[in-house]
C-alpha cells in the first residue's frame, strides 16, 4: 500500500485556500498512484481555531469544505482532520476528528479521546472526548488512527490513563496512523522522536506520523512529519519549517520498501528534555521557527512592510536581521532614534547593520521632542532629580515616532523585547514594548547572543562591535544593563528553572543560586505580570513562553 503524508501550512478559517490546497494535493497524490493520502489535525480549519468552534457557521463551512473534498476522494483514500458534530444530547456540541474519504463517500469516522488542555492547548473547552474505539478498515489493513494523542506525554494524570493504542490494539491493527498539530519549542526538536519511538516499540507497529506546518500568531508548527517501521527505525522524516511530501510503500508484513533514511541517526529511547538552561540548544532550530514565525504572520495578516526601532543593541540587530530574511531587506525599515545619552558607535553600528542588509533606514535625534515633554512637565516636576520618569518619557517618544511611521505608511512595527526583560519587567510600557508582534519575546538574552553568532556564520551581518559592547538602554549617561539587572548568564539560567520548569525559590536556591538573588529575580518577574497582559503577541519557541500559553494573576502575592 502507497502512502502519502501530506505536511501542509493551513490558514486558520480560510476554509477556501485550505480546502484548495488538499484537493491539489490529492490530485498529485493520484498522479503517484498512491492509494492513501494523510492530512494533519484539523486541517480542514487550520489548528488552533479556538473560539471560532463556538459559531455553527465555521462548523458548517467546515463540513462543505469535507462535502467538496469528498469528491476527489474516488480511488484514493483520503484522511482529513476536521470538528464534527456530536449527535448526543450530552457533552460538548463537538469532536476533534478524523474523516476517512474513499469512493467519494465518507466511509469513517473517529474521535479524538486524549483532549489537551495545558500551556497553549484548551481542547477541553471545545470538544467532547471520545469513548468509541475502533480501527479504520481500508482496502484490507486495519488502521490504528490516532488523532496527536499517542504522540505526547501525558505524565501521571489518570484523566490521561486511557490510552487509545491500548484499546485499539484488541482490533490487532496493522498500522498506526497519527494525524497531529505538533507546536515546535527547541527543547522538544528530540523530545518527539523519543515518544514516537516508545509507541512503536511498545506496540510493535509501523508508525505514520503526519504532523501540520507553518505559524499561527504566536504558536510555531514544525513539521518533521515520519514514518517509523515495527523496530523503531526512521525511514523517512519530511523536511522541518516548510511544506513537504513524504511517500511511503508499506509491504504486507508491516515493512516498508524505502531504505533506512538516516541510518546513523541515534534516537534517544526516552525524553530527554534538558534540566539546565543552555543558550546555544538548536539555536538553528530556534532560528528557523522564528523566520517561519514572522513571514506567515505578516503572509495571514495581509501584512507586506514592517517597522522596528534600530539602537545599536544586540536585540533590535537580531530582530532586523530575521526580518530581512523572513520578509526581504526592502520591506524592512529601520528608525534609529538617538538621544543626547546615545553614544556615537552606537549610531554608528545600526547604520552600518542597515547598510550590510541593505534595508532603507532613517534617522531622528529626539532630544528636541523629549526637551518640550520637559519644558511642559517642569511647572509638575519642578526640581526633582531625574529617575526612571525621565527614561521612560526617552522610550515612549521613540514609541510614538515609530508608531507615527507604522500609521501613515501601513507599517507593522516589530518588537524588539528580549525574555529576560520581559520576564523581569525591564521595558517601558507604550514605549519600548509597542509593536504588533514581538519577535524575540520567547528568546533569552544569552540566547540573542546566540542568534547573532548564528546569522555571522558565514560573514559578519551584525557587526562585532554589536556583540562586544556591554548591553544598555542608553536612557541616561553610562547607563548599563547590570545595573539594573543581574548578570544575564545568571539570571537567564534562574529564569528558565523558574519559568519553564516551574521550579519554586527553595528548589532554585537549592541547585547554587544565592537566595537574595533568587527572592529579588522573582520579585521582580511576578511584579511585571500587568505589563505582559498589555504586551503583544510573542513568537513562542520555548516550553513555557508568555501569553497564551502561561496565564498567571496579575493581583497576587506569591514568591514563587
Amino acid at each position: 500500500m502507497k502512502i502519502i503524508l501530506a505536511q501542509q501550512n493551513y490558514h486558520i478559517g480560510n476554509f477556501d485556500q485550505n480546502t484548495a490546497k488538499i484537493i491539489e494535493a490529492i490530485e498529485n497524490a493520484k498522479q503517484e498512484g498512491a492509494d492513501l493520502i494523510v492530512f494533519s489535525e484539523l486541517c480542514i480549519c487550520g489548528y488552533p481555531p479556538r473560539d471560532f468552534l463556538e459559531f455553527n457557521d465555521f462548523i458548517e463551512r467546515c463540513y462543505l469544505a469535507i462535502d467538496k473534498i469528498r469528491t476527489h476522494a474516488d480511488h484514493i483514500g483520503v484522511l482529513v482532520g476536521s470538528p464534527s458534530r456530536n449527535p448526543k444530547v450530552e457533552g460538548k456540541d463537538l469532536f476533534n476528528s478524523a474523516w476517512l474519504l474513499y469512493d467519494q463517500k465518507i466511509q469513517d469516522v473517529v474521535h479524538k479521546t486524549l483532549l489537551p488542555t495545558y500551556d497553549v492547548f484548551d481542547e477541553n473547552r471545545y470538544f467532547e472526548a471520545s469513548d468509541d474505539w475502533h480501527v479504520m478498515n481500508f482496502k484490507g489493513k486495519k488502521l490504528a488512527v490516532t488523532i496527536c494523542e499517542d504522540i505526547w506525554n501525558l505524565g501521571d494524570n489518570p484523566l490521561y490513563r486511557i490510552c487509545p493504542m491500548d484499546r485499539l490494539m484488541a482490533f490487532q491493527p496493522d498500522i498506526m496512523i497519527n494525524l497531529s498539530a505538533s507546536p515546535f519549542d527547541y527543547t522538544h526538536v528530540e523530545d518527539r522522536k523519543a515518544i514516537i519511538k516508545a509507541n512503536v516499540k511498545k506496540y510493535r507497529l509501523p508508525v505514520l506520523y503526519c504532523n501540520t506546518v507553518g505559524s499561527q500568531t504566536e504558536i510555531i508548527f514544525d513539521g518533521g512529519s515520519m514514518a517509523f517501521d515495527s523496530s523503531g527505525n526512521l525511514i523517512a522524516e519530511a523536511a522541518y519549517f516548510e511544506e513537504d511530501w513524504l511517500s511511503v510503500n508499506v509491504n504486507e508484513d508491516g515493512t516498508f520498501q524505502e531504505a533506512i533514511l538516516k541510518p546513523n541517526e541515534e534516537i534517544p529511547d526516552q525524553e530527554c528534555t534538558p534540566l539546565n538552561y543552555s543558550p546555544d540548544l538548536n539555536i538553528k532550530e530556534i532560528h528557523d521557527a522564528i523566520i517561519l514565525g514572522i513571514r506567515d504572520y505578516f503572509k495571514k495578516m495581509g501584512f507586506s512592510q514592517a517597522i522596528l526601532g534600530s539602537s545599536g543593541g544586540i536585540d533590535s540587530a537580531v530582530t532586523l536581521a530575521l526580518a530581512c530574511k523572513a520578509i526581504g531587506a526592502e520591506n524592512v525599515r529601520a528608525v534609529l532614534m538617538p538621544s543626547q545619552y546615545s553614544t556615537s558607535h552606537s549610531v554608528q553600528d545600526a547604520e552600518q547593520l542597515s547598510k550590510t542588509l541593505a534595508n532603507p533606514y532613517d534617522i531622528i535625534t529626539i532630544q528636541s521632542i523629549y526637551d518640550s515633554f520637559m519644558l511642559q512637565l517642569q511647572p509638575i516636576y519642578k526640581d526633582l532629580p531625574f529617575s526612571l520618569a525621565e527614561e521612560n518619557i526617552q522610550a515612549r517618544v521613540r514609541g510614538n515616532l515609530l508608531m507615527a511611521i507604522a500609521n501613515k505608511f501601513g507599517l507593522i512595527l516589530l518588537n524588539t523585547t528580549n525574555k529576560s526583560e520581559c520576564a523581569t519587567g525591564y521595558g517601558t510600557l507604550y514605549g519600548d514594548m509597542a509593536g504588533g508582534i514581538a519577535v524575540l519575546g520567547d528568546v533569552y538574552k544569552m540566547q540573542v547572543y546566540a542568534l547573532a553568532k548564528y546569522i555571522n556564520r558565514e560573514k559578519e551581518i551584525i557587526p562585532q562591535n554589536i556583540l562586544d559592547k556591554a548591553p544598555s538602554a542608553e536612557l541616561r549617561p553610562n547607563q548599563k544593563d547590570s545595573d539594573s539587572l543581574p548578570d544575564y548568564r545568571i539570571l537567564d539560567a534562574l529564569l528558565y528553572q523558574y519559568i519553564e520548569r516551574r521550579q519554586g525559590p527553595s528548589e532554585i536556591i537549592e541547585m547554587g543560586f544565592d537566595s537574595n538573588l533568587v527572592e529579588r529575580t522573582l520579585k521582580m518577574v511576578n511584579a511585571s505580570e500587568y505589563k505582559r497582559n498589555q504586551f503583544c503577541p510573542i513568537i513562542r519557541v520555548s516550553p513555557k513562553a508568555f501569553g497564551v500559553g502561561r496565564r498567571l494573576p496579575i493581583v497576587a502575592k506569591y514568591l514563587g
